[in-house]
């Protein structure tokens, strides 16, 4: 589809056409187009400015030439140069030294309203039709707790799928689990020796999950291993056996894998994020290739001897002495570094699964690590340069202290440890503003904004900055928060419900005689820019952009709701101030869904 062109965008295109005319060598310029903060002007270019001293003309009266390309009649040819005359729905003047302001008509702005509420997509391009995405993220560890420290990369990474898929890109989404090694071999041994020991789901006491007794478990296992030799020499055998493919040791790993996705799955579910585990791709799909992988760098030569170990070394890459920093991809006992799965999973996504990109949604501690790694698959031949791969970086969860954030003790803080400490904020603002609230309701409300909180202020922050998990800043009912967006968004709902009885289905398009208020104007230009800032997230990769466009659009909409009466205004206004509500509600939820947020229509 070719979506709704803003008006911002139309302008561009206008004001490109009108160089093309008056400066034929310039016709590849920037038109310089940005919203306006002036009363009574919507859009404004310095593009005469900037081409005045080339032009050898003073920038007013280029200005004004370029004015009276914008406004020719259509079908009246060039007032000046060559090429088609471009008319705007507008009325464009000519300011200061050479300024061009451009306020669109009435009947344009209902017209866009229109438009746009005609679209089930909201009139939103699919600019990435067709590009096969692979979209890398969460990487939880098997065994093991979900932590801090796998929150941002689940939620920018869900975001990102969202936000790509909506664009018309074909994503995969892949949760790179570490579910193999050496210490699959120590836990396995452990459970073997201690039968006793209960650790399934359905074995355990309520409120007890499979991974945190495995995780408990694994350290009990790694106790042993470092204080009994002869344990240690028998887990060394477990891992041959797992290795070699043993049935009994592969049952027993085939267990632990499956019980800990089912734990994943549970937080996953209370975080609202789409992966499930049929997107789980465990380091063991690629164990069986990695000799391969090595065996191909090093007859390439691009993996030599060092120490014992087998190593890429890149000049592109050097440490503080100047030397290259090695990428390790077999270590001097024989075994294969992250490295070597790394770029099996490279050269797997890239053949097998024919990507055309790759994101990799790790936090930034690894940037040199995966840079290493995409060098070396391209000089091996596995990453074209027709595939883009780039390394979605993000910043710490910091504590309000400023530190990383951790439990009381000092150990590392569960990631529902987390989300609870952010629904118990929002359980005691919901019982503030309503201490009669029946207690299913509020933990309803509760549950419903803290895990939104969580997530919005994770995204709304730049996903490369370190941010402070505040919960009870996270769950206010004002300001830049998820909560405020939901409520926002209820608002709106609330408005529509009460139309209803008068107004029926109220899908008739607005009126395009009807003036437009200071307000409306606001609001409208606030809603057309949805396009523009969905596709430049998909292209910049942040998230927070969208949030920082949503909060907008919430405060725009709450100025047009306390200035212009909506229900109470006589027709043709009450109408058209109608199908602004609805476009914005609309908006609203599209917005909140591509950030993974829920759009509820009552809290």
């Amino acid at each position: 589809m070719t979506g709704v062109a803003s008006l911002a965008r139309q302008v561009e295109q206008a004001v490109g056409t009108a160089i093309g005319a008056v400066l034929p060598a310039r016709r590849d310029a920037d038109p310089l187009i940005r919203r306006s903060d002036r009363p009574g002007v919507d859009v404004q270019s310095n593009v005469a400015l900037s081409l005045a001293g080339a032009a050898g003309r003073p920038p007013a009266q280029l200005a004004g030439q370029l004015a009276d390309q914008l406004t020719a009649a259509p079908g009246a040819g060039p007032a000046a140069g060559t090429g088609p005359a471009t008319a705007l729905p507008a009325a464009v003047s000519v300011a200061g030294p050479g300024f061009l302001n451009v306020t669109f008509t009435d009947a344009a702005l209902w017209g866009q309203v229109a438009a746009r509420l005609a679209d089930d997509r909201l009139g939103v391009d699919t600019p990435q039709a067709g590009v096969r995405t692979v979209v890398d993220y969460s990487s939880v560890n098997v065994a093991k707790q979900l932590h801090v420290g796998h929150l941002r990369s689940t939620v920018i990474g869900d975001a990102l799928v969202r936000v790509l898929g909506f664009l018309g890109a074909e994503v995969i989404r892949e949760n790179h689990l570490g579910d193999w090694g050496t210490q699959f071999g120590m836990l396995i041994q452990y459970l073997v020796e201690h039968p006793e020991a209960r650790w399934q789901h359905d074995r355990l006491a309520a409120g007890t999950t499979a991974v945190a007794a495995l995780d408990e478990l694994y350290r009990a296992a790694r106790a042993a291993f470092d204080a009994d030799p002869a344990f240690a020499g028998r887990a060394r055998k477990r891992v041959v056996a797992l290795q070699s493919g043993d049935p009994d040791t592969l049952a027993a790993w085939r267990e632990i894998v499956a019980e800990s996705q089912h734990a994943f799955q549970q937080v996953y579910d209370r975080l609202g994020v789409l992966l499930t585990e049929a997107d789980a791709a465990g380091e063991s799909r690629y164990n069986d290739a990695l000799p391969g992988v090595v065996d191909e760098l090093v007859r390439q030569g691009i993996a030599v001897p060092s120490a014992g170990a087998l190593c890429v070394f890149d000049p592109a890459f050097t440490g503080r002495d100047g030397a290259p920093v090695p990428l390790i991809v077999r270590k001097s006992d024989g075994g294969f570094g992250y490295a070597a799965t790394d770029l099996a999973t490279v050269r797997d996504r890239v053949g097998r699964e024919r990507a055309d990109r790759m994101l990799y949604v790790v936090d930034a501690r690894q940037a040199l690590h995966f840079r290493q790694v995409f060098a070396a698959a391209r000089r091996a031949g596995w990453l074209p340069g027709t595939v883009d791969v780039e390394h979605v970086a993000f910043g710490a969860v910091l504590g309000a202290d400023g530190r990383p954030y951790r439990t009381r003790d000092g150990g590392t803080a569960l990631l529902s440890d987390l989300l609870d400490a952010a629904v118990t904020s929002a359980r005691r603002v919901v019982r503030d503003k309503n201490p009669t609230m029946p207690d299913a309701d509020a933990d309803r409300i509760a549950e419903l904004c803290g895990i939104a909180a969580v997530k919005y202020a994770d995204l709304a922050t730049s996903r490369q900055q370190d941010y402070r998990f505040d919960p009870d800043r996270m769950v206010a009912f004002t300001g830049n928060t998820g909560v405020y967006l939901l409520y926002a968004h209820t608002r709106v709902a609330a408005i529509l419900r009460r139309a209803e009885p008068a107004t029926g289905d109220g899908d008739a398009p607005p009126d395009p005689a009807v003036p437009v208020a200071p307000a409306e104007r606001a609001l409208i230009l606030a809603l057309d820019g949805f396009g523009a800032v969905v596709t430049e997230v998909g292209e910049s990769l942040e998230p927070h952009r969208l949030c920082g466009y949503l909060y907008e659009l919430a405060r725009a909409f709450t100025a047009f709701y306390e200035s212009c009466p909506v229900l109470g205004a006589a027709e043709p206004v009450r109408s058209n101030r109608l199908a602004l509500c609805r476009l914005t509600r609309r908006t609203l939820a599209q917005g909140l869904t591509l950030l993974g947020l829920p759009a509820p229509d009552r809290l």
